[in-house]
């Protein structure tokens, strides 16, 4: 650490969260990361999500009264692409270039290592696209809100879990360092933090959703690693998506009116 404090890393650590994850200039972190800032900010990458989702939310509050429902849609998903700088999205072309277009696992990796955008990458992200628009359109009002809020959430959540669950795939690469720094209690901070948004937002809907996201990219995960070997930086990007399309998907199905 270099003469900094465990107190002084960990204070650091939401910060560096920020900076992994979003286009935002870095306030506090502003030094070069080492090997332990990895994890060590994987343990806020939900928190990072839930602030996602609130600036998801107050777009949609605003917005609404001036905007179509459609067009406001599209303006939400174009705002969570712009503040993540699309790292996720560009992980879902790549993943599925890779899976979808290599015969061995070496192939797929070569593929997946390649900045051109292929046809299953491409058809890939445009039907997950598609596919949270719809899921928006068909929240229904009372649910709106706590879901923009809980994607994110959840979706980052799912890269931790998979960072911790399964082995990475490739000998070098940014995804490699933050698989060999996190901890277990970094997986604890980001589950309870994620699982005590979505109870708090979400009620027994949100206690669920978190439940079924986890149990959903751990199955993601354990294919992903049958066919790669392991997970890369781009497998967590798109499990990330997946799964916020996922969140999206199941609060339309009007989970709390079900569960009461």
């Amino acid at each position: 650490m270099r003469g900094r404090s465990a107190v002084r890393c960990w204070l650091e650590a939401p910060f560096f969260a920020i900076r992994f994850l979003t286009v935002v200039p870095p306030i506090v972190g502003r030094r070069p990361p080492e090997a332990g800032d990895f994890g060590r900010s994987d343990a806020f990458f939900p928190m990072v999500g839930l602030g996602l989702g609130g600036l998801l939310a107050a777009v949609d509050l605003l917005a609404r009264p001036v905007l179509a429902e459609p067009v406001l849609n599209v303006l939400l998903v174009a705002t969570l692409a712009a503040l993540t700088g699309a790292l996720h999205l560009d992980g879902v072309i790549d993943t599925f270039d890779g899976l979808l277009g290599g015969a061995s696992r070496e192939q797929r990796l070569a593929i997946m290592r390649d900045p051109r955008a292929g046809s299953y990458g491409v058809v890939a992200v445009v039907l997950l696209l598609g596919l949270k628009l719809a899921a928006l359109s068909a929240l229904p009002p009372a649910v709106r809100t706590p879901a923009l809020l809980l994607a994110p959430c959840l979706g980052r959540w799912g890269i931790v879990l998979v960072t911790q669950t399964f082995p990475y795939a490739r000998p070098e690469g940014m995804g490699r360092a933050f698989k060999e720094s996190i901890r277990v209690q970094h997986l604890l901070v980001a589950g309870a933090t994620s699982l005590g948004a979505a109870a708090l937002l979400g009620g027994a809907a949100g206690s669920v959703v978190w439940l079924a996201v986890g149990a959903a990219v751990v199955v993601a995960g354990r294919g992903i690693t049958a066919a790669l070997g392991g997970l890369t930086g781009d497998s967590y990007g798109a499990i990330c998506e997946a799964a916020e399309a996922g969140v999206l998907v199941a609060f339309g199905l009007r989970l709390g009116s079900v569960l009461g």
